[in-house]
């Protein structure tokens, strides 16, 4: 099997979604979709969380100077009380 990219995986994710809706798959094929729909969902949260920590955050400081820093809970809740 592949290697699927995240947009791949949130596009096979949706199908399954669909045909779960659709309910007129078996109760045994729908619990095989369903945990394939979990396992791509794992992988597309910790792609996100991969992501998110590569994203960098421009703040200014208080005393006019930019500072570059990691997009993290606190940092984002600090930003906004600098605005």
């Amino acid at each position: 099997m592949k290697a699927l990219t995240f947009e791949e995986a949130i596009k096979k994710l949706e199908s399954i979604v669909d045909e779960l809706q659709e309910g007129e798959l078996s109760l045994e094929k729908a619990i095989k979709k369903y945990e394939e729909g979990m396992k791509l969902a794992k992988f597309c949260k910790d792609e996100l969380n991969k992501a998110e920590k590569k994203v960098q955050v421009i703040t200014k400081t208080k005393t006019g100077n930019f500072s570059l820093s990691t997009l993290d809970e606190e940092n984002v809740e600090g930003n906004e009380d600098k605005k």
